[in-house]
This record gives C-alpha cells, sequence and structure tokens, in this order.
C-alpha cells in the first residue's frame, strides 16, 4: 500500500485527537477535530467495544500518522529500538523524534511534517555542511541542520521564520534567524506532543 494521499483531518477524527498534520489550520476554529470529534463515516458515532488488540493497533496507527512513516519503516525503527540499550518503547519514540524531517518542523521551518518532508526531499537543508534529502535521515547529538545559502533568500523560507510561533524542545539549540538548529541532547518521550503510550506499540510488535 503506498502512502496515504487523502484528507488527514480523517486521520486525526479516526484517532480522536489532534496529530498537527495540517499546520496552522489544525489551531485555528475550522480544525475537523473540534467540529466533528467522532470517527468519520457512516457509522463514525456508534458505540463499538474495541478488543485488546484494537487498542494496541490504534496506538501504533496514531503514531504512524503522527510522524508520518509507512508500516515497513516504522517496523524497522521497532527493530532498531530492540537492539538499542535501554528501554524498547522509548528508544521508538526517540528515533522517530530524531528524524531530519521532524526536526525540520520542530524548528519551524516547515508547517507541517508533511511539508517539512517536501522540503527536505528538494534538497533544501545540510547536516554539518553537507546536502541531505532523505527526510528519514537520524540526526545525532552535535548534528548541525541548516537552510542551504542559495534557500535562504527565498520567500517561503522568510516566511515562515516571520510567522514561526513554535517553541522548540530543549534537546534542539535553535537560532532561527541563521535558520539553524543543533541536536544538543537525545529526545526522551516527554519531548513528544501528544500522548503516545509507547508499552502498546511495544505488546503489539511481541504478539
Amino acid at each position: 500500500m503506498g502512502r496515504y494521499t487523502g484528507p488527514v483531518c480523517r486521520l486525526c477524527r479516526r484517532e480522536g485527537m489532534k496529530l498537527y498534520l495540517k499546520g496552522d489550520r489544525c489551531y485555528s476554529d475550522k480544525c475537523a477535530i473540534d467540529r466533528r470529534s467522532y470517527v468519520p463515516g457512516q457509522h463514525g458515532q456508534g458505540r463499538k467495544k474495541v478488543s485488546g488488540y484494537g487498542i494496541q493497533l490504534r496506538e501504533k496507527q496514531k503514531a504512524k500518522r503522527y510522524y508520518g512513516v509507512m508500516e515497513s519503516q516504522f517496523r524497522k525503527y521497532f527493530n532498531m529500538a530492540e537492539r538499542m540499550k535501554g528501554v524498547t518503547g522509548e528508544n521508538l519514540l526517540s528515533l522517530l523524534e530524531s528524524r531530519l524531517d521532524n526536526i525540520v518542523y520542530r524548528i519551524g521551518l516547515g508547517e507541517s511534517r508533511k511539508e517539512a518532508r517536501q522540503l527536505v526531499k528538494h534538497g533544501h537543508f545540510l547536516v554539518n555542511g553537507r546536502k541531505v534529502d532523505i527526510p528519514s535521515y537520524l540526526a545525532r547529538v552535535g548534528d548541525v541542520i541548516e537552510v542551504r545559502e542559495k534557500s535562504r533568500a527565498s520567500e517561503k523560507f522568510k516566511e515562515l521564520v516571520e510567522n514561526n510561533q513554535r517553541v522548540a524542545p530543549d534537546w534542539l539549540e535553535v537560532d532561527l534567524e541563521k535558520m539553524r538548529a543543533k541536536v544538543v541532547s537525545v529526545p526522551k518521550k516527554e519531548h513528544v506532543d501528544i500522548p503516545i503510550a509507547e508499552h502498546l506499540i511495544v505488546e503489539l510488535y511481541s504478539r
């Protein structure tokens, strides 16, 4: 199955919470989850009993949709998290937070993770002075992410900087005027903006 290309507001409604997939619209009164907080579809307002497996599956789907990754990628991150020292679920969230497209979004140089992913793919960003156009690139402590000099003069990035009201997490050291950020520590579970019960994801994959 390819990447989902339908209305992303349906994804928020399906998970029952804001996943911040449409940038500024998510903070306005036009947000679909505020207007219709029930599950989309003909039977969305009906009550359904959810099994234990269903609860675990929804938690995995929520995390996948929030970070904009597909099943094969998500499973890859889970396998990496299992091999790392520490708690698997927390390692998983740390890996997802370390994605380059997520960092670009976190520092305010993309209105949504989807837009951040497109900007990375178009080659607008450098990591430690080298162009990186892979959104799934996993940044490490000490990495410096910045907008290419040729791209800084574009109206798009000027507008993003002027309108940015996002507060970057403390694992990133941000200089927005220079359109630059440095990874100063490993992201942790508490840095994730939405509640994710990562232990349910671990239980799902451990079945």
